[in-house]
């Protein structure tokens, strides 16, 4: 079932969501498993990302799980989504990023976030402030630096064997992150977290205030988001379900927990507060059968004039889950 449209260039970014029941070990085992779905099916990138004391997310170890997966495939390329980089030392980072571009070259890719850990006792745990984020910057042109070796933090030290890679670098952001983008050179990862309109106006000002450097000639805009697809347009929003519970979980509770089967969601007795927060969750996706989720997604790339999408749907049933991926990869004519 394939449209007439050209095709577009879709990537994967799975968070490793653990499941009612199951044990986080089977999630990390799952994410590697669905790379290898996600290289025959035709995407672009698959992405590994960051979370720290979260019950919900068993990957807390971006770097370590990309190398797991980039061993699993052959030729789809493998990174982060992202590295946070507030939580780390640069330095560190760069190593772990030349280690993983020695053992697989031409095929990592270094997403990079500002966010730093949830909670006080997380950012505790990690030797963080709440402001670490502040720094981003500097913490930025710092690890880049340990590439090309024009890093003066700590002259006269090398990160090995990351000095004279070359680690193509993205910055994760929701709005003010993408001026930090721009300032550095970089393409840019950013999701419509705060609406479209609020998305758009940033990709805007990033490619107004873009500065070409070594990692990229010209601006680079990568959306995020959820694309649920399906038979039907009624099983694709159910697909949709337990995503939206956790995060209206998270909202109303200060924890995001597994993901829940959508039967057991949908007759769950809700407060007011859950329900409002359940049903903004829902809001905003890409949903439906394969057509009529490509036409909107294809629509989306058109509005915002974006060069990929970064699919990041997760939903309980793994089966349907695949099965999405593989459908919308087929509508748009992925090979």
């Amino acid at each position: 079932m394939t449209t007439a449209q050209p095709a577009l260039r879709l990537s994967v970014l799975d968070r490793s969501r653990t499941r009612q029941g199951e044990e986080p070990a089977q999630a990390l085992r799952d994410t590697v498993a669905f790379a290898r779905d996600a290289e025959r099916f035709g995407y672009h990138r698959f992405w590994v990302s960051e979370h720290h004391g979260v019950p919900g997310v068993a990957g807390s170890a971006p770097t370590v799980l990309a190398a797991a997966v980039a061993a699993a495939t052959t030729r789809i390329r493998v990174g982060t989504g992202g590295v946070m980089l507030p939580n780390h030392q640069p330095m560190v980072v760069a190593e772990q990023f030349g280690v993983l571009a020695s053992l697989f070259p031409g095929r990592i890719d270094m997403g990079l976030g500002r966010s730093v850990g949830f909670t006080d006792g997380v950012r505790r745990a990690l030797g963080r402030e709440k402001d670490a984020a502040d720094d981003f910057g500097a913490q930025l042109a710092e690890l880049l630096g340990w590439f090309d070796g024009s890093q003066q933090t700590h002259r006269g030290v090398h990160a090995r064997p990351a000095e004279g890679l070359r680690v193509p670098a993205f910055v994760l952001a929701t709005g003010a992150g993408a001026d930090l983008a721009a300032d550095a050179g970089l393409p840019l990862v950013i999701a419509a977290a705060r609406g479209e309109d609020r998305m758009l106006a940033a990709i805007d000002r990033y490619r107004t205030r873009f500065r070409p450097s070594a990692q990229a000639a010209e601006p680079y805009v990568v959306l995020s988001g959820t694309v649920a697809v399906a038979e039907t347009a009624e099983r694709a929003r159910e697909l949709l379900v337990p995503e939206a519970w956790a995060g209206a979980y998270a909202r109303t509770h200060g924890e995001f927990p597994p993901l829940a089967p959508a039967a057991e969601v949908l007759a769950r007795p809700m407060t007011a507060r859950e329900r409002a927060a359940y049903e903004q969750s829902l809001a905003g996706h890409i949903a439906g059968i394969p057509e009529q989720a490509a036409a909107d997604l294809a629509a989306l790339m058109a509005r915002s004039g974006a060069d990929e999408y970064l699919v990041t749907t997760s939903t309980y049933d793994r089966t349907a889950m695949t099965e999405s991926y593989r459908l919308l990869a087929e509508a748009v004519g992925l090979s």
